[in-house]
């Protein structure tokens, strides 16, 4: 079991290098990320995936939630921190700051093997999303309608990046996250078992018209140029989401959460 280590100074080596995890140079060089708060800290908890380091505010573990997160983290090995209030506003969050948060190593999952995906699985591939808070939303409702995994396509944003993390509401450690180019996932798609479903401006078929072939893999574009032409091409099936108003377009959250609800509907019970 490891033991507290106590920090009142802002010139720590140690929390310098937490707060440097802002950078998403830095995040890259280390393979860390930080989330912030109890109910994300619990996430992980309950998913197995233990932080290099804890810290906390002292007098914030006396009781409570935060009490447990220390104890188990102490027991499973972790580095624990406790800090003063002022360094701990160093690292937190501007807007609504926490009193714990973890420094978490990243993890990325291997490409799905199309002669091995189960028929009842629904993917999610995200081509080159550009906003942080766009991606962490999506992330937490792929782990709401139980898909299999997000498969980030070409250069997408930083998904350990602050606003995209606390965006996933835990689901970070829920979901698995695979990172493929784009002429990869071009051929990944090509060997896909079921349906490959593209949303597109100039599809004709309404995406509420058809019972969808698993294992599904619905694919997003980025928030402005939408998908590439050789992403689009690959696909087996292009749909549209019917809209009345005078946009043509959502939020790309929004939409994905409209279509993967629409696909993942059948297999979902209260």
């Amino acid at each position: 079991m490891s033991e507290r280590t106590v920090i009142t100074s802002l010139t720590n080596d140690r929390i310098k290098a937490i707060r440097a995890l802002d950078m998403r140079k830095v995040r890259r060089e280390t393979g860390l990320f930080v989330a912030e708060g109890a109910s994300l800290l619990i996430t992980a908890r309950d998913n197995g995936v233990v932080p290099q380091t804890l810290v906390y505010q002292t007098g914030s573990a006396e009781s409570g939630i935060t009490r447990g997160l220390v104890t188990w983290a102490l027991k499973e090995g972790a580095d624990v921190l406790e800090v003063s209030e002022a360094v701990l506003a160093k690292l937190a969050s501007k807007d609504n700051p926490q009193t714990v948060l973890g420094v978490f190593k990243q993890a990325f999952a291997a490409v799905p093997d199309p002669g091995h995906v189960d028929g009842s699985q629904t993917w999610l591939a995200l081509e080159e999303v550009r906003d942080p808070g766009n991606l962490g939303t999506i992330v937490r409702t792929a782990d709401a309608v139980g898909c299999a995994g997000v498969i980030l396509v070409g250069t997408c944003c930083d998904p350990h990046a602050m606003d995209a993390i606390r965006a996933t509401m835990g689901s970070i450690f829920a979901v698995p996250l695979v990172r493929i180019d784009r002429d990869a996932f071009v051929d990944l798609a090509h060997r896909w078992p079921g349906d490959v479903i593209a949303t597109h401006l100039e599809a004709t078929q309404d995406f509420r018209s058809r019972a969808y072939r698993g294992p599904e893999m619905l694919v997003m574009g980025s928030e402005g140029p939408g998908l590439s032409d050789s992403v689009a091409a690959a696909c087996t099936l292009r749909v549209k989401i019917p809209m009345a108003g005078q946009l043509d377009s959502l939020n790309l959250a929004i939409a994905t959460a409209i279509a993967l609800y629409q696909i993942r509907g059948p297999r979902l019970k209260l």
